[in-house]
């Protein structure tokens, strides 16, 4: 699909919740893209991955499968410089609680990568999404902790970074393994980013060729 100057280019950022996995390839993206676009919106996805169905939507991402937060930090600039996004939406923590990695500082972490988002796009509006519910109980705990600090990180950010409550829109009916959601729970995740762009419009309105890089 070519992409426009005059469309607003968002950069989906996450993990395999973001890229989709193998149970709804396209993640949220298609029927976000299909919501927004109805609406009249011009939009690209940007990032340097592709996946989703074909002629539904552009299909770049950064829904890296398996990754951690600290993972996308040390990749983060370059993929910024490159796509030159509008709007992020990122969605990050699942796979730091399932690795029981260092837990007490991914919100410390999750703070760092937020920080560099903004510092290499200052213009930026961006989106940070809470943790969706899992099956396994010790992970739920773990996911319960992580968003109630995830939102105290985000009340410290400022003006540009808006907290997105996807975990408060689903429940583990909406698992397809545990883990990784249906495409009905994909749908649910559409519609609340897509009411998160929306309650902030500069995020839907492309900035000039060369601001905020």
């Amino acid at each position: 699909m070519e992409r426009s100057e005059r469309a607003v280019r968002i950069m989906p950022l996450g993990d395999s919740l973001t890229d989709g996995y193998t149970y709804f390839p396209g993640s949220y993206r298609v029927e976000l893209w299909r919501r927004l676009t109805a609406d009249g919106h011009r939009v690209d996805f940007v990032g340097s991955l592709a996946n989703g169905p074909a002629g539904r939507g552009p299909r770049a991402h950064e829904g890296h499968s398996g990754w951690r937060i600290h993972q996308l930090h040390a990749r983060i600039e370059a993929w910024l410089c490159r796509s030159d996004p509008r709007t992020v939406m990122l969605l990050i923590g699942t796979n730091d609680i399932r690795e029981n990695d260092d837990l007490p500082h991914a919100p410390a972490r999750l703070s760092a990568l937020i920080d560099r988002i903004r510092a290499v796009k200052p213009q930026c509006e961006l989106f940070v999404a809470t943790v969706p519910p899992q099956s396994d109980p010790v992970f739920a705990e773990g996911i319960r902790a992580y968003n109630a600090a995830l939102a105290k990180v985000v009340a410290q950010k400022g003006q540009h970074v808006h907290l997105v409550p996807v975990h408060e829109a689903l429940t583990t009916a909406d698992l397809a393994d545990g883990v990784h959601l249906t495409e009905d729970g994909y749908s649910k995740v559409a519609a609340v980013w897509y009411n998160a762009l929306h309650a902030v419009p500069e995020a839907l309105v492309p900035l000039s060729a060369g601001i905020g890089k």
